[in-house]
């Protein structure tokens, strides 16, 4: 399959990806996107996604990203991106379901093929790499090999996890050789930290607590938290990749609250436990090693019934 027979005699092409979108997202919809843009200029293609954060701003074509939702069109193909299901669009699940045609490229083990067209693979490092596959590389210009870099190196923690493979590594390899500035890139938006996200990630970790003798560490971050050292959801991440390197760990929670007083709760994994799983059981989905739900207890109720849920899962 390829992007380009995809795209083959359509007029106009709505793009979306998941609500709250990290690095993987935003680098797959807007090469896409910038795709479409460079190769087929009569089209008329739009990409909806919520706000990105400010980090992932130097990205071709980045301040086209349409946050709002009014449009009155039904697109000839609409694709999503690095989302499990539909609901994970958001506001933009009306593009998609009026769509003439639909189609999904995704890398979630939790994925149940929503669209008419799929091209889903859980094994891939992530949503950015399927999207390389499905490119003519010749046709993949530095800046569209700077999105799909970024999302590789969210995706991957840097090639640091279990979903890097030696094709991850060569996928890379290639998109460096485009002339991308590949240090700023890890640098900028995965390293860096503003100084009250570092604050919030030692709150988070005097806040753990290890259960199961050990072998589970979980945090949770109140909204009053996250005021006090004024960040907001799209700042808290790293936290729970951090938590997951404390030594004897095999599964790290991070729980935050949000705006209506739901939790956000993130999972990785060290060694086998099934995160996805895990996630499914409370309505959300993922990756087997990262994964995630939202859970609508008090933060105790909610701890409560994850660790419930925990012990019978491992061994």
């Amino acid at each position: 399959m390829r992007l380009d027979t995809v795209l083959a005699g359509k007029k106009s092409v709505g793009i979306a990806g998941h609500v709250r979108p990290d690095g993987d997202c935003t680098g797959s919809t807007l090469a896409v996107y910038n795709y479409i843009k460079t190769y087929y200029p009569d089209v008329d293609v739009r990409l909806y996604l919520e706000p990105i954060p400010n980090i992932f701003k130097f990205l071709q074509r980045s301040e086209e990203i349409k946050s709002e939702y009014t449009d009155e069109i039904e697109f000839d193909l609409f694709i999503s991106l690095d989302c499990g299901d539909e609901r994970r669009l958001g506001n933009a699940v009306k593009y998609f379901q009026s769509a003439k045609h639909t189609f999904c490229i995704d890398h979630h083990v939790s994925n149940q093929a929503f669209a008419e067209e799929n091209y889903i693979f859980p094994d891939a490092s992530s949503t950015c790499e399927l999207v390389f596959e499905l490119m003519d590389t010749d046709r993949i210009t530095k800046e569209i090999a700077e999105c799909l870099y970024t999302g590789i190196v969210h995706d991957t923690g840097v090639f640091q996890y279990s979903c890097t493979a030696s094709k991850t590594m060569n996928v890379a390899g290639i998109l460096m050789d485009k002339g991308i500035d590949f240090p700023r890139i890890v640098d900028k938006t995965f390293n860096e930290k503003t100084f009250n996200q570092n604050k919030i990630m030692g709150q988070a970790l005097l806040n753990s607590r290890l259960y199961l003798d050990g072998r589970c560490i979980i945090s949770a971050i109140t909204r009053q938290e996250m005021q006090k050292f004024d960040v907001l959801p799209k700042h808290m991440e790293g936290i729970v990749s951090q938590l997951r390197v404390t030594k004897g760990v095999e599964l790290a929670v991070l729980l935050y609250e949000n705006e209506d007083g739901s939790y956000k709760v993130s999972f990785r994994v060290n060694g086998d436990f099934d995160a996805a799983s895990l996630a499914m059981h409370f309505d959300g989905g993922g990756h087997v090693k990262a994964a995630g739900c939202t859970m609508y207890g008090t933060q105790e109720e909610n701890i409560e019934a994850l660790l419930a849920e925990i012990m019978k899962r491992m061994d």
